[in-house]
């Protein structure tokens, strides 16, 4: 009953900037932390950003002062701009949302169909 639906994505030269966007729709109580993780072919995934339900971030060491994670909670939306994109940014990139259940209970997490962003000269 929960989705997340990723969009922004595309193709760009180094340099320039793309802005992610995500949106969870469904039937919930709330949603906590939401974020961003992405995974090139060949590699691992790696979580980008986090952001906590009041707007506290983390983000990994190679976007940071780049990339920049904000959350609209009225509309159940999370937000990446990146900026000074780099080839090695290539990667599909997907959302994440803590979701707690109307039923109550623990969260559980979400995840997006991930959203294609390259990078190339």
């Amino acid at each position: 009953q929960v989705k997340l639906v990723e969009s922004g994505g595309g193709t760009v030269s180094p340099g320039q900037s793309l802005r992610l966007s995500c949106v969870a729709s469904g039937t919930f109580s709330s949603i906590g932390a939401m974020g961003w993780y992405r995974q090139a072919p060949g590699m691992p995934r790696e979580l980008v950003a986090a952001i906590t339900s009041r707007g506290g971030t983390h983000y990994v060491d190679s976007v940071k002062g780049r990339f920049t994670a904000s959350r609209d909670n009225a509309v159940n939306t999370v937000y990446l701009q990146m900026d000074r994109l780099e080839i090695e940014d290539t990667a599909v990139y997907y959302c994440y949302a803590e979701v707690r259940p109307l039923q109550g209970g623990s969260a559980e997490d979400y995840w997006g169909q991930g959203t294609q962003v390259t990078v190339s000269s």
